[in-house]
């Protein structure tokens, strides 16, 4: 009897032990699986299309046998760097006059220039929202245009540089700001603070579903928060404000009166 009781213990040893290791071996593979899932997750939300991708409509819409535009081409060929990423990124407001006269918000988001037509254009009035409508993303070249694109010719009219500078996303969860700027823009509520010459300080771009936008090009609103660089329009109204070129101090009129015209085909 006692060797029967012995060898029970050990048989009870035994399974206890390869129980233990199969509930360990099955929680260890679960969490390594979690752990996958996510970091496959992150790293597919993060991934952008090539800029080539990016930049099919703009060029589509463009003869560049006949236009002076960038063509987007050195954009295509730049790479990412990991400096590239964790800098500042640029932006860049174009007051253009085209069919109606606005203002060209443009982002570098991907290697590209996400862009927006505000109307209006900024305001630094926190109860102020400003309508936003996304268009198609430009190369980060375009970011120098200044001049005329002849009437008749796709998006004719004086095209100004109003402000340029560079943007940071707030409190980005990492160091990478592209990576941050673009989790942001996909999820459709971008918090951004701008270092221009003219628009400073914090504002949100949030994606709103009206205005008989489509879901490829929907119409965004553009609000200042409440900072040491927001005041009402009543004080200051930035588009009245500041009316010759960030760069060389020139009018609209003296902008269409110039000699560099570049042409584009609808």
């Amino acid at each position: 009897m006692a060797v029967r009781k012995k060898t029970g213990r050990k048989s009870a040893s035994k399974i206890a032990s390869k129980t233990a290791s199969k509930t360990a071996s099955k929680t260890a593979s679960k969490t390594a699986s979690k752990t996958a899932s996510k970091s496959t997750s992150r790293t597919a939300a993060k991934k952008a299309p090539s800029a080539a991708e990016q930049l099919a409509e703009y060029q589509r819409k463009r003869d560049f046998e006949k236009t002076m535009e960038p063509s987007g081409a050195s954009t295509r060929a730049r790479k990412p760097s990991r400096s590239a990423a964790t800098k500042k990124l640029q932006f860049v407001i174009q007051k253009h006059a085209a069919t109606q006269l606005h203002y060209d918000l443009r982002l570098e988001i991907d290697g590209v220039m996400k862009s927006w037509a505000v109307p209006k254009g900024p305001s630094a009035d926190p109860s102020v929202k400003r309508l936003a409508m996304q268009v198609e993303d430009h190369p980060v070249e375009y970011n120098s245009f200044e001049g005329t694109i002849p009437s008749g010719e796709y998006g004719g009219g004086t095209v100004m540089l109003w402000d340029n500078g560079t943007y940071e996303i707030e409190n980005p969860p990492d160091d990478d700001m592209n990576s941050a700027a673009h989790d942001q823009y996909e999820r459709g509520e971008l918090k951004i603070n701008f270092h221009g010459k003219r628009i400073k300080g914090s504002y949100a771009l949030v994606r709103t579903r009206g205005f008989g936008r489509s879901a490829s090009k929907p119409s965004w609103l553009l609000i200042k928060h409440r900072d040491e660089d927001a005041h009402p329009e009543s004080e200051s109204i930035l588009t009245t404000k500041y009316v010759k070129s960030v760069t060389t101090n020139r009018t609209m009129d003296e902008i269409a009166d110039g000699t560099r015209v570049w042409h584009s085909s609808p």
